[in-house]
This record gives C-alpha cells, structure tokens and sequence, in this order.
C-alpha cells in the first residue's frame, strides 16, 4: 500500500525529532513518501495528484488548516469520482490524520487523541485492521469561489475572534486557546452588538433575519478550549447534513446562558429566545446587508457579503 505523508514542519505541537519517530512508524507499515509543505496552498496541490500517482493513502501530520488543504486537494482533483456516484469516498485516496496543530479539532473529532503519537499508534492499528469510516464534508461557495471544510465555518463574531488571533500569529505569537478565550473576551467589547447584518434562506426553510452571528459545523464539537469541548450544534454528525446556530441578540443577558449550555456536554439543543438552529440541511445562504468576517476550518477568509454552504455528503475515507 502506497502513502504519501504530507508534514507541516512548522506544526504547533511537533518537533523534528517526534516528526522523525512518527514517520519511522509509518514508514514500516506502508510504502511511505514523504513531502513538506512549504507554502499556502501547498498541500493542496501535493494532494490533488495523489490518486494519479497511484497513491491509496494521503497521510497529514500538521494542523486543521493542513488537513483542510489537504482534502480540497483531494476533492477537486478528478479522482474517478463522477456526479452521482453513490460514494465517491472510494475513488479517492483514504485520509489519514496526525493532530500537530494548536486545536486538532477535525483530528479529535474523529475520536483520535490529541497526541500525536498516540494518534499516530491509533492509525496503525486501523492500517491493520484496514478500519476506514466515510465522512461528509460542507462546502461553501461564494462569489465565484469553493472550498470544503471538515468541521465548521462561520460569519460574523467567531470569524472577527479567528481574523484577531491571525493578526496575533503574525507577529510570533502562538494560537494557544488562552490567546483565543482571551480575544475572544476583548473583541467582545468592540463588535457591533446594535446592527445585525445576517438573512439566512435555504429551499424550504423559513427565513431568518436580523442575525449577528452563524456557526455552521459539519460535525460536533465545533471547537475546543484546551481539553473541553464547544458544542453549539451536539446533533451535528459527520453523516448528516449541515448545521446552523445564529444569534439574533449579542448581549450579556443573551450570551452567558448560551456560553454556558455549549460549554457543558449535553444531548439537547441550546434553549433560548433569539437563537436560530438548523439541523441535517442540504443547503442554505447567508446574505450580509454590509461584509461580514467569514471563517473556514478556523481560516480567517476575508469579509463576504453572500455565502451558500452544501452538505457533501460520503466524501472521504478516513482510517481511524
């Protein structure tokens, strides 16, 4: 079996000598060729010509936004997959995930652990074993544009937080989840609490207006803070459509209870007045009266004003 290991050498939570010790591990198991990124958008386009280098494996060790790159790679190469096939998950190479990252959440997610060499011990047993599991993907698509996400994207609120911490990580300074509660905490006090931008309409769905803020997860949870997981969307699942949570209200009497619900692991949605929830969609749209900021997989993208999220159902195998 043929893999090719994509590593982040400036991976948060790995050094050269655990990079070498877990592709030493990998490399005994499979027929291992090893690429580093050295760009944006670099995995992308080491990934996109997996299937046509013959390669049944594309391997990660870095951190979501590696593994984001990665599977757009994957998805928008050709790959054998035609529309309508039933899954297209098996014409292309199977994933799999090494957490090197500051969250990990689509690795977590997953049920690995956080540790990469714990993860990496995980994985082997699921080679063994040959243990794969077909995960969904969303899709958003905007002004001509498309990227896939595994975990979550958003506008508004969350997505000014991840823009802070990126201007933050330019200057040297670590994405640890003290710096994301901490900003989180500031750009409270700054964003525009009096003014919602957000319509969100999808086929069938009755339009919500007025939003502040809108977490989509194509999974749950949609994020963690250290070892504690965030989960404004606990029904989200890998094998269902997406998800929405959007907030009518930005105040404290609003936002503490909220915070407190998704912070305590529960089954139930969160309660509240002002809350829009969507679950298991195939399709809806944001449209912003003004740009709003909008995140993907924890990627700052810009401000948008437009933006369709699809589910994409049966999209990868993973081996986890």
């Amino acid at each position: 079996m043929r893999a090719m290991l994509l590593v982040n050498p400036k991976a948060t939570t790995t050094n050269h000598r655990t990079r070498d010790v877990l592709i030493r591990a990998l490399g005994a198991a499979v027929d291992l060729s090893v690429e580093e990124t050295g760009y944006r958008g670099h995995a992308a386009t080491l990934a996109s010509t997996a299937h046509a280098k013959g390669y049944d494996i594309v391997a990660v060790l870095g951190g979501d936004g590696t593994i984001n790159e990665t599977v757009n790679g994957l998805l928008n190469a050709a790959n054998g997959a035609l529309p309508g096939d039933e899954n297209p998950s098996t014409k292309r190479p199977a994933v799999i995930v090494i957490p090197g990252g500051s969250a990990n959440v689509f690795a977590r997610a997953l049920g690995l652990p956080n540790d990469p060499v714990e993860a990496t011990g995980a994985v082997l047993e699921a080679l063994r074993e040959n243990r794969r599991r077909t995960v969904g993907l969303g899709q958003a698509l905007w002004e001509g544009e498309s990227r896939y996400f595994t975990f979550c994207s958003g506008m508004g609120y969350d997505a000014e937080v991840i823009r802070a911490v990126e201007g933050l990580r330019g200057t040297g300074r670590k994405a640890t989840p003290a710096r994301y509660v901490n900003t989180a905490l500031r750009h409270y006090l700054m964003t525009d609490k009096r003014h919602p931008a957000i319509t969100i309409t999808g086929p069938g769905l009755p339009t919500a207006e007025k939003v502040y803020m809108a977490i989509i997860s194509n999974t749950s949870p949609w994020t963690y803070v250290g070892s504690k997981p965030v989960t404004p969307t606990p029904w989200a699942s890998f094998e269902t459509g997406l998800d929405l949570l959007g907030l009518q209200r930005m105040g404290l009497p609003s936002m503490l209870p909220l915070i407190s619900q998704i912070l305590t692991e529960r089954d139930s949605l969160p309660s509240g007045r002002h809350l829009v929830q969507l679950h298991d969609e195939a399709e809806f749209t944001l449209n912003a009266e003004r740009p709003v900021a909008f995140q993907l997989d924890g990627d700052y993208l810009g401000e948008r004003e437009s933006v369709t999220f699809r589910s994409t159902p049966n999209a990868l195998q993973v081996l986890v």
